[in-house]
């Protein structure tokens, strides 16, 4: 009886314990991602940070793709497409059974509502809008056919539509989010669902399950393929490196040069550079204003720049020389203009004396003719490490007997706001992409960004006819042509070709960035240890 009881017992403590917990769902691989700004908006349509396209690139999928191999473009969400004779009509084939993270339908209904989203001014676009080109309207012929039609021939448009910024988001979320609110709350159909930003801390994306219409070099997912990934920001430049090395992050861009030659002896971590297409690391000479006015002195400053020196000790080696106004993994680079201003500091002077320029009062430096000493205005903003390349400008300009006044610039907006004043001399600005076509918005005489102030018909004709041909072969003899017709006129001074320096720990496999060399191919990549 006392054993009964001594069962009762036990049954009756049992029932008052709290049942046993169901096994705790397998917690997916996640990777931690270091960003090295957090940009004022993440909505790709309006903003034009290369910040958000590192995020949204694994987000959205756009009509077509780069292939990082080859550049050459191939299918998206467009299967096919073709261009009408006159250049002036493109026709997209759109890819059937694709889902948005939503569950809505993709087709050319959705396609229409992003192009009205982005070609809305209260969008106020940033980037998207201009990579459109002269963009005049769609036309939807079926539910999976439609055509962009444009005012006048763009030969760059299926470039701008390989890019994040015009990644096709879900029509019922744009419906649903005022633009505002829309970053917070995105759809897209690409291989990673966005599932929260918390401005200032993180933002979390997970693998999208149902995914399988990726483009070809998309592979299938392997075993320890990410299933989350968090991005935080890391806005301290000498914070990332440590972060990697502590393991708070896997993945880490825009290290500092010199913590990347520090890490290269780390076996725990690999080094993974990455060439930026588009312009170099430059600063543009201002025409229109003494003594930058005079073609010689800006001749003189091309051949008594040491680049190679400032790019060792500036970047580390880790960025080559940049000789001309793209970068060498740019789209038609023209290699002959690596031969137009070799370092010759004997040239320079005689440059500078054939133009007038001497040293009177025996005090070291040239004369400016309205008194004092001849005085170059550098504006230099904070970014890709200008400040340290302009102070070793103003060193070598120095021993030519040129003053250099280094300006701080503390934003983008006070650097247009400083150049719309026109009271510089030279300033640094660069921007990124495949196609040369960026050249028109920088060199051509009515560009609203021609800060070199150059005005130059034949310029603007070979920039024109390459911008409206779709025929390789000729756009890549017309902008030979017009990067060496800059290059006489000596309107830039290029320092050094941008190179993303990324590191990942060990572990990381398959790692890779696309085309333009900032946003990498998470789709594709596992973590070896992952169990």
């Amino acid at each position: 009886m006392k054993h009964w009881g001594f069962l009762w017992l036990l049954l009756w403590l049992a029932a008052c314990l709290p049942a046993p917990s169901a096994p705790a769902p397998q917690a997916g691989i996640s990777l931690v991602y270091g960003l090295t700004l957090e940009p004022s908006g993440f909505d790709p349509h309006i903003n034009e940070s290369a910040e958000l396209g590192i995020v949204l690139r694994q987000v959205y999928d756009t009509l077509v793709y780069r292939d990082p191999a080859t550049y050459e473009f191939v299918p998206g969400l467009a299967t096919a497409w073709t261009i009408s004779p006159d250049g002036l009509i493109y026709t997209f084939t759109l890819r059937q059974g694709v889902t948005f993270h939503d569950g809505t339908a993709f087709n050319a209904q959705a396609v229409a509502a992003n192009l009205d989203r982005i070609a809305d001014p209260a969008t106020a676009s940033q980037r998207a809008l201009f990579l459109l080109g002269p963009y005049a309207g769609y036309n939807i012929v079926d539910d999976y056919t439609i055509e962009i039609r444009l005012s006048a021939p763009y030969s760059p448009l299926l470039d701008g539509l390989s890019q994040v910024y015009l990644g096709i988001a879900s029509p019922t979320a744009l419906a649903q989010y005022s633009s505002n609110r829309y970053q917070y709350h995105q759809v897209g159909s690409g291989p990673f669902r966005f599932v929260e930003y918390v401005p200032g801390d993180r933002l979390v994306i997970q693998r999208f399950s149902a995914y399988a219409w990726g483009p070809s070099f998309y592979s299938r997912p392997a075993e320890n393929a990410l299933d989350e990934v968090i991005f935080r920001f890391y806005v301290d430049p000498p914070t990332r490196a440590l972060a990697l090395e502590n393991d708070a992050v896997q993945i880490m861009g825009e290290l500092l040069p010199i913590d990347a030659r520090a890490l290269t002896g780390n076996s725990e971590v690999q080094l993974v550079p990455v060439s930026v297409p588009g312009q170099p690391l430059q600063f543009l000479f201002n025409t229109r204003l003494f003594p930058t006015d005079n073609a010689d002195l800006r001749r003189a400053l091309l051949f008594g720049t040491n680049r190679a020196a400032i790019a060792d000790t500036v970047y580390q080696g880790f960025s080559p020389v940049a000789w001309g106004p793209l970068s060498a993994s740019t789209a038609f680079y023209d290699p002959q203009v690596q031969s137009l201003y070799p370092q010759d500091t004997a040239r320079a002077q005689q440059l500078l004396l054939s133009a007038g320029f001497s040293d009177a009062d025996s005090n070291g430096y040239l004369d400016d003719p309205g008194g004092g000493d001849l005085t170059l205005v550098l504006l230099v903003p904070p970014w890709n490490f200008i400040a340290d390349v302009a102070q070793l400008l103003a060193d070598q300009w120095r021993a030519l007997g040129i003053r250099a006044q280094l300006v701080p610039i503390p934003s983008r907006a006070s650097l247009i706001e400083a150049v719309n004043s026109g009271e510089y001399n030279l300033v640094a600005f660069n921007t990124f992409g495949v196609d040369p076509a960026l050249l028109n918005n920088y060199y051509r005489s009515s560009a609203s960004r021609n800060w070199t102030g150059f005005a130059d018909p034949q310029l603007d004709s070979l920039l024109d006819q390459a911008a409206l041909s779709t025929d390789n072969p000729t756009r890549r003899n017309l902008y030979a042509q017009a990067q060496q017709l800059i290059m006489n006129n000596a309107l830039v001074l290029p320092i050094a070709d941008p190179v993303n320096l990324n590191a990942a720990s060990a572990d990381v496999q398959n790692l890779a960035y696309d085309p333009y060399g900032w946003f990498p191919i998470l789709n594709n990549v596992a973590l070896q240890n992952s169990g």
